[in-house]
């Protein structure tokens, strides 16, 4: 059975569209953002609801790990992870307006997925050793409830570094998607949220 065609079907596309991103692409997506937004909001005040937050987006790379080997033709990695070099000349390309249409993610797309997952896992994995460290709770607990004090603090800094690192990386993301939408003259956010993209994004 094609696990990938299953979640592949809704809604379905018309003459004029195609089916690029597939619902766990998309609940992906929104998933992140959500998880990420609950976590930095509440690191100060809520420690539980920001505890399961980190959980949860951990529990989502990983799916999303996995998926990028065996979903759909766009989810997978090998279709949007491309080399330096072109990544910058799509880089050059989009700075001269001329850069070329993808119907999945384009090369500088590619590369904040991967950058954003990237740092978020960071943060998340600093995020339990701090847990672990300060609180004497989570999975790392056993290995991090003799540290002193200076470690435990310097923990908490590289957590936040991370975040502000992750945080930082949504914003340049915007922007990316908000210059890529003009140049193309389509709606990102709305094809992140249907699956479908116009056929002249092909």
């Amino acid at each position: 059975m094609n696990t990938a065609k299953i979640f592949s079907n809704s809604p379905p596309a018309t003459h004029e569209q195609i089916r690029v991103w597939d619902l766990p692409v998309r609940f992906f997506h929104w998933s992140l953002a959500s998880g990420f937004t609950i976590a930095y909001l509440t690191e100060d005040d809520l420690l539980s609801v920001h505890v399961w937050a980190g959980y949860t987006l951990l529990v989502l790379i990983l799916i999303r790990f996995v998926w990028g080997f065996v979903g759909s033709r766009h989810a997978r990695w090998s279709d949007f992870v491309k080399s330096p070099s072109e990544i910058s000349d799509y880089l050059r390309d989009t700075v001269q307006l001329k850069a070329k249409r993808y119907p999945g993610h384009n090369p500088a797309g590619g590369a904040m997925v991967v950058a954003l997952i990237s740092s978020l896992t960071a943060t998340i994995l600093s995020g339990l050793a701090v847990y672990g460290g300060q609180e004497l709770s989570g999975p790392l607990a056993p290995l991090l409830s003799g540290i002193s004090a200076g470690w435990a603090h310097q923990l908490e800094d590289f957590h936040e570094v991370f975040a502000n690192l992750t945080l930082a990386l949504v914003f340049l993301h915007l922007a990316g998607v908000a210059v890529t939408s003009l140049l193309h003259r389509e709606n990102l956010i709305k094809a992140m949220i249907t699956g479908l993209k116009n056929r002249g994004s092909k």
